[in-house]
């Protein structure tokens, strides 16, 4: 299982070439983080911790920081070791062997395209919300929602899903400064939501404060989970920061605590000024988030619930007599969220790239187009993937089913720190996970709570997810493995470089048969 092992002096031989200017300090990482992190998740699953847990979901939001938090810490030291392309999947290869990294890699492929659907069809909430309010006019469910939301086809979220695949085949990428704008934009429309909402909450909105129990926080916080996903960011950022020993906790803890610190002040606003109970609670069990039978309750009450909202931070400022200001926060997520649909498609062709130059998947994949210079097949290959998942499946259930591929990823990258620090143990490290025997298992620990509280839809498909890498790891990757034929990859950044066969040593027999 951990036989094929890609070396980590190979892995590391050009970026110490490369290496970055270190010019990052603690607060520079914490804006990173927080410009990485808020995004999808509070804008549209906010409605689907509701059904799941009501109030309670205050709790959910805590837990899934902190489970983020330990896992950012073992994240760092792989990060700093490693700091090269291909994420996760890379530090299992250097650490834990090719079929590891493969299960990693291909939980990845799973994360990053069912992410891009879920803020597809996040996004699609929010500009059909939007319209409808700007032009008074009703669209029609047919065509906006999925089969599971009471709809046919949710054509929005293709059509967003298709535009960022012709931009990414076209090497569009956004520039620092834009990527700067749209984080503002998201800051200033959840900070106008919670100047809103704050003062008019209604403490008796918060009775019963868990009204499905303790289960019903847990299945929110694996949702909500989905809206930490991006810490990461920070991470990598190791090989750039000035003393990473000392400001690598500072940015990770400090983004991931001002994450969790907005999120709760929006929790607060919805839950203290709307309310925020399940919609169909009888005997202890609600609606399930995303199926048909929430969506025919919610016609019944004509949608008079947050849960029932596709745009919910933008319906709670309406409903308390702020609409003008609900249409901005509504056109603040339609602006902001198609750089996270775009950031998201080119991390999963990433991810596909660099496992096709290891062999591990046709070379295909790997192809780059001779005018745009972009790996346009597999770019193609994904956004068609994501429009269709967009297209039929609802929002909270492409959520947990990305989360289920982060959640296995990060706690093997959590396994292989303490790995590594056994295997390797003088290699420099310009960040050390702080009590690394007893941070990484709880990262591990909490990676398995959180994954076994995804509702079992979720669970089952990833399941089957796994079973489907393994036949094609062993019907097709391990036998064309550059790895297993004796094959060291340059570093990923040298694209143009071929693949260079390891020379015989003296004496050994060569391909032919004959003594080199």
């Amino acid at each position: 299982m951990f036989g094929r092992v890609k070396s980590l002096d190979a892995i590391l031989a050009t970026a110490e070439k490369k290496s970055l200017h270190r010019s990052l300090g603690a607060f520079q990482l914490t804006m990173l983080g927080i410009g990485a992190v808020i995004g999808t998740g509070i804008f549209v699953l906010t409605a689907e911790a509701a059904q799941k847990a009501g109030p309670g979901m205050m709790i959910s939001f805590v837990i899934a920081g902190l489970v983020c938090a330990v896992a950012a810490l073992c994240y760092a030291e792989m990060a700093s070791m490693v700091p090269v392309s291909g994420s996760a999947y890379t530090y299992s290869y250097a650490v834990m062997g090719e079929l590891v990294a493969w299960m990693v890699g291909w939980a990845l492929i799973l994360e990053y395209a069912v992410a891009a659907g879920a803020v597809s069809v996040g996004w699609s909430g929010y500009m059909i919300g939007y319209v409808e309010h700007l032009l008074g006019t009703d669209v029609s469910d047919a065509w906006t929602l999925g089969p599971f939301d009471g709809g046919k086809i949710n054509l929005p979220a293709m059509i967003i899903a298709l535009v960022v695949t012709m931009l990414l085949v076209r090497g569009t990428k956004e520039s620092a400064t834009v990527n700067a704008i749209l984080v503002l934009v998201k800051i200033v429309a959840l900070t106008a939501f919670i100047v809103l909402a704050i003062p008019v909450m209604n403490m008796e909105q918060f009775h019963p404060f868990a009204p499905l129990g303790f289960g019903g926080i847990s299945a929110a916080a694996a949702s909500i989970f989905f809206a930490y996903v991006g810490f990461d960011a920070v991470s990598t950022a190791a090989e750039e920061t000035r003393n990473p020993q000392r400001n690598m906790p500072i940015g990770l803890i400090g983004s991931l605590g001002i994450c969790t610190v907005f999120y709760l002040l929006v929790a607060a606003g919805v839950i203290g000024t709307v309310g925020a109970q399940p919609v169909g609670l009888s005997g202890g069990e609600a609606l399930e988030p995303g199926s048909r039978e929430l969506a025919a309750a919610c016609s019944e009450i004509g949608s008079q619930a947050v849960v029932c909202s596709k745009e919910a931070l933008a319906w709670t400022l309406r409903e308390i007599g702020w609409p003008q200001i609900g249409n901005l926060v509504g056109l603040a997520a339609i602006l902001a969220l198609p750089s996270v649909i775009l950031m998201m498609m080119f991390g999963q062709t990433r991810i596909f790239f660099v496992m096709s130059r290891d062999g591990l998947l046709p070379a295909l994949f790997s192809k780059v187009h001779p005018r745009f210079h972009t790996p346009h097949i597999i770019t193609i290959i994904t956004g068609v993937a994501v429009a269709l998942f967009s297209g039929f499946f609802p929002v909270g259930q492409l959520a947990n089913i990305s989360n289920s591929g982060t959640l296995f990823a990060f706690a093997a990258v959590a396994f292989a720190v303490m790995v590594i620090r056994r295997t390797d143990p003088t290699r420099h490290r310009p960040f050390r996970t702080p009590l690394v025997y007893l941070t990484a298992p709880i990262a591990i620990l909490g990676c398995v709570y959180l994954f076994i509280s995804l509702d079992i839809k979720s669970i089952q498909l990833f399941l089957g997810w796994a079973v489907i890498g393994l036949v094609v790891y062993f019907l097709y990757s391990r036998s064309r493995s550059h790895v297993g034929r004796g094959i060291v990859d340059v570093h990923e950044d040298d694209e143009g470089i071929p693949p260079q066969p390891v020379p015989p040593l003296p004496g050994a027999p060569t391909p032919g048969g004959e003594q080199a």
